[in-house]
């Protein structure tokens, strides 16, 4: 089975909780604080897998999360920090915010360098940070900030100089299987393709001194392949990247169609495809010569339709062989001439955030009860010690400087108010 398009869920690790302890040593009697701090949550990492072509793997597994930061303890034990969970997707996936469809990650960018597409929480700090002249006894520590959760869709385009394109049974899979080492299933009938080949074919040099390309077979495009019909539709996006199109039609007209019309219509869906696609180069690949009968067929007007579009003509045999290594060679020298595989750059921008200090924060008013709400007052809520004075202090500080009271007080929030920022529940005093 083939799968090019997925959507998963990913949830970095939390940060580990800063520890609140102090010194308890022979002849010490007011030993001062020393909490270890928390350890890291683990990042989501997606990292290339050059030996897979397809999302198969996500088909059973969409959750991925990453391991927790371990805790802090006393004499400064600082918690264990978390491995990273690595995701393998396959050369050319595109990483995307489901909800508005942007990019966020090319996969194959910088050689396929690893990308983090959800950070690991913070650690927390232990109160030995928050010792000061005149708070010698902190009764409170950090505790670690929350991982990164996000849905992603994954969309794989793969990554290939050469697309072959076309009607169905035109030939092109057993091109494929003869200038590569790839073995695609062929067989006498429609769509016997469903899913894109990829082969890497060799030229002068060998493949071990890096000369050659990698050729995709696209399954057989019909009319209407950009409307969805067909297989066309799933799989015109394996073209996206290709840097030249080899054009395959059957020029012995064995199923009586007529190569001239042929053409029109792989061009129409490509250009309704998208644009940019159908301008890119394309050599035309006449197969089936051996079969030709030239009294059956007007050769001359299909090559002067072909002359008129301004691209060249290449015949050859996937049956016999012919020509097969002259249009390998050519291909070769065209790619030459031509700019490196395509790669997409980052369209997703995340929102901008809201209130003070770039934080996010809601507010929302319900009566006299004003509700607070953001993903640091959450995570500020769990370094607070409420049944401890100097704690509360720093809390109220922090609201202060963050301005949440001047956003309260503007939506009309006055003595007496009762303010909830999550389990906390107090009444507003100016």
């Amino acid at each position: 089975m083939f799968i090019d398009q997925i959507k998963i869920l990913v949830k970095a690790g939390n940060g580990g909780n800063g520890a609140v302890s102090f010194r308890r040593e022979k002849y010490v009697s007011h030993g001062g604080p020393d909490g270890g701090d928390g350890g890291h949550g683990g990042n989501i990492v997606f990292r290339v897998d050059p030996g897979s072509n397809t999302l198969l793997a996500f088909r059973y597994k969409r959750k991925f999360a990453a391991a927790n930061g371990g805790d802090g303890s006393g004499r400064k034990f600082h918690g264990a920090t978390a491995d990273d969970t690595y995701i393998l997707v396959p050369p050319g996936t595109l990483i995307k915010d489901p909800g508005t469809g942007k990019i966020i990650h090319d996969m194959s960018e910088n050689d396929g360098a690893d990308f983090i597409a959800a950070k690991g929480g913070r650690g927390g700090w232990g109160n030995r940070h928050f010792a000061t002249p005149t708070r010698q006894v902190p009764m409170f520590a950090k505790n670690g900030t929350r991982g990164e959760e996000k849905e992603l869709q994954l969309e794989l385009k793969m990554l290939a100089d050469v697309g072959l394109i076309g009607f169905p049974s035109v030939g092109k899979s057993s091109i494929l299987s003869c200038i590569s080492a790839a073995k695609p299933k062929i067989a006498d009938y429609h769509f016997t393709t469903l899913s894109p080949n990829l082969g890497v074919v060799e030229t002068a040099g060998g493949a071990g001194e890096g000369h050659g390309f990698v050729a995709a077979d696209i399954p057989g495009l019909i009319e209407g392949a950009a409307d969805g019909a067909g297989l066309g539709h799933a799989f015109l996006r394996h073209v996206d990247r290709c840097r030249l199109l080899l054009h395959v039609v059957d020029i012995s007209c064995f199923e009586g169609r007529d190569p001239v019309e042929d053409v029109k219509i792989i061009d129409r869906e490509l250009e309704r495809y998208s644009p940019e696609l159908a301008e890119r180069p394309q050599i035309m690949i006449a197969n089936k010569v051996d079969a030709l009968d030239r009294d059956a067929v007007d050769i001359e007007a299909f090559e002067k339709y072909i002359a008129s579009l301004g691209r060249e003509l290449m015949y050859v045999s996937a049956a016999t062989g012919e020509g097969l290594d002259e249009m390998v060679q050519r291909v070769s020298e065209r790619l030459a001439e031509l700019p490196p595989v395509k790669i997409y750059e980052a369209e997703y921008q995340p929102e901008d955030a809201y209130v003070g200090g770039g934080k996010e924060t809601t507010i929302r008013r319900e009566n006299d009860t004003f509700y607070v709400e953001g993903e640091w007052l959450f995570n500020l809520c769990g370094q607070i010690n409420f049944s401890d004075y100097e704690s509360m202090n720093f809390f109220q500080k922090v609201l202060r400087r963050s301005g949440v009271y001047d956003e309260l007080e503007a939506r009309g929030c006055d003595d007496g108010c009762i303010v909830s920022i999550y389990d906390l529940e107090f009444e507003y005093v100016k």
